[in-house]
């Protein structure tokens, strides 16, 4: 009795010792598990999982449940129960207009529905006089709103005198939606030194009253830029306020990275400043625009681009090449099938830049070693951009040189992009928005090839896909939508043959972004020692009925194991 006693006591014994074996402390514990929900990677190699583990800022662990949660639940790791929603990598935004975001509080929407209210000349008046109203802004002050399109307006445009007769007291700006120009009252054409005296520049449009030589209202691009850069910035005082509200905006989004897509030397100052401040909630990247790089680089030298320094990148370098082909000042080989914006004939458009000014930028910044972020939309633009980039190159290198909107591009130009190792930036969102004008402009069967995504990836090209805002909101659900469905506000399917899946149109604003930012190493997809950025999201885009992708919502996000929005 006593050895079989002693037996028992000794299995216990050893039971009791295993038992606490399997509760010791993991060596290295995470902080966070999540569990609970479809985990979409964007990583071919491992598509899904059913736990992600972060740890001080990084993916640690992506897998099977049981082996994460042995592996690395310690007794202060947090269990997210994601109850049954997904987890994404956080979107990364591969064009928009960043600084635009710190101000938006500061000027009216008057995109055209479902944006905005900017139906036609009285609604946008109304939505500018309800915004002072609101605001209480003083005669004399500056208003201004964004949004403006006209090719969704079914009467006229906005001009001068609608402007006057509402605001006689207060200089007047309505960005047009392009972010190319704007139409100004009679105030603001006085303030910022417009008159019939003025001559056009060449690559600007300063609209005209009919029979007459006065300004009517639209200035757009070189005519623009002056006005431009001369805006009102935010006061010291307000720089680190701004730049937070303005971060909120597309952290809503599920945006984790955004991009300055055009950045002015006092608006590079001014992002130097708030970062320097720890002001960031994601990382931005931002590209000063060519005019402005020997004022940037003063202060900041070119082998000091492509590093953070608190969440602020400078990426490399804008230069513009022409217009938007809604505002008709897209550059193309062809004319459009109406007037241009003066109401000339045979309009093809034109380039904003001299090809002797683009070669010699071309040259200048490929000579630094810094990237190239190009806007080129009509098929004129691309083919001086591919005979610059040909001469400036110096070889085939993997420069990610990176053409913003490609929309009309060529599908001859395409190959050339997969021999010069260029990437396009689509923006799909204007076969929504824009798809119907396009057709009417620019006929069928080009605007059907509008931003052609499939043709892209099926070149073996890795293209991203934007919303340029503030052209268009930031909405990444909606971009992925348009992707996917390419359907316009008038019903029209705009390039059935173009329509990507679900999964490509997220890599266009995941893994592929990262790769235009050299930064596939580090964010893109959900895999060990990447950074934690991570969007939830209420479904799986993946699962539901492509035509409701756009009505996912953003549950959270979070930037590096951190939320930084979380949905009410």
């Amino acid at each position: 009795m006593m050895r079989s006693g002693t037996r028992i006591l000794a299995v216990l014994a050893a039971t009791t010792l295993l038992a606490a074996c399997g509760a010791r402390e993991p060596k290295d514990p995470a902080d966070t598990i999540y569990v609970g929900g479809d985990i979409v990677t964007i990583n071919d190699a491992q598509p899904s999982a059913e736990a992600l583990a972060v740890k001080d800022g990084k993916i640690v662990a992506v897998g099977a449940r049981a082996e994460i949660e042995r592996a690395r639940k310690g007794a202060a790791t947090k269990i997210v129960d994601l109850g049954g929603k997904t987890l994404l990598p956080g979107f990364m935004d591969p064009h928009s207009h960043y600084i635009n975001s710190l101000s938006m509080a500061t000027q009216a929407n008057v995109f055209a529905p479902p944006a905005g209210p900017g139906k036609d000349v009285p609604s946008i008046v109304a939505a500018l006089q309800a915004f002072r109203q609101t605001h209480k802004i003083p005669a004399g002050e500056l208003i201004m709103a964004y949004g403006y399109d006209e090719s969704a307006m079914p009467d006229r445009m906005l001009n001068r005198d609608d402007l006057d007769a509402a605001f006689p007291d207060n200089p007047v700006m309505v960005g047009h939606v392009s972010l190319h120009g704007a139409v100004l009252n009679s105030a603001a054409l006085k303030k910022y030194g417009i008159s019939a005296d003025t001559k056009t520049p060449a690559g600007g449009v300063i609209v005209r009253k009919p029979g007459t030589n006065e300004p009517y209202g639209l200035i757009m691009e070189t005519a623009f830029l002056p006005i431009f850069a001369s805006l009102p910035k935010p006061t010291p005082e307000q720089e680190i306020a701004w730049t937070t509200a303005g971060q909120k905006i597309y952290a809503a989004a599920g945006v984790t990275t955004a991009q300055e897509g055009a950045t002015h030397a006092p608006d590079a100052a001014l992002m130097r400043r708030a970062a320097a401040a720890n002001a960031h909630i994601i990382d931005v990247v931002a590209y000063p625009f060519i005019t402005d790089l020997d004022a940037v680089l003063k202060d900041f030298p070119a082998d000091r681009f492509g590093k953070y320094e608190n969440h602020l990148k400078f990426g490399g370098v804008k230069i513009t090449l022409d217009g938007s082909p809604q505002g008709r000042t897209a550059w193309f080989t062809t004319p459009y099938l109406v007037d241009g914006p003066n109401g000339e004939k045979n309009w093809k458009g034109e380039p904003g830049f001299s090809e002797e000014q683009v070669d010699a930028w071309f040259k200048k910044v490929y000579d630094l070693k810094l990237p190239l972020l190009v806007h080129a939309n009509g098929d004129a633009a691309i083919d001086l951009l591919l005979r610059a980039h040909e001469l400036a190159a110096a070889g085939n290198l993997d420069r990610r040189t990176t053409v913003i909107h490609s929309q009309f591009v060529r599908a001859d130009q395409l190959d050339r992009y997969v021999a010069d190792k260029l990437i396009p930036s689509f923006f799909t969102e204007h076969t929504y928005y824009f798809g119907d004008t396009h057709v009417r402009q620019r006929g069928k069967e080009q605007a059907y090839f509008l931003s052609p995504m499939r043709a892209a990836i099926d070149r073996g090209l890795r293209p991203t896909n934007h919303t340029d805002f503030n052209v268009s909101p930031i909405d990444q659900m909606f971009v992925v939508w348009t992707a996917v469905n390419r359907v316009s506000r008038g019903g029209e399917v705009i390039g059935p043959d173009q329509r990507v899946t679900p999964l490509e149109a997220l890599k266009a604003i995941t893994i592929n972004a990262a790769f235009q930012y050299f930064e596939e190493k580090s964010k893109g997809s959900l895999e060990p020692g990447k950074l934690a950025d991570l969007v939830i999201l209420d479904k799986n885009p993946l699962k539901v009925d492509p035509m409701t992708i756009k009505d996912i919502k953003v549950v959270e996000t979070i930037k590096e194991g951190k939320t930084i929005s979380k949905a009410s």
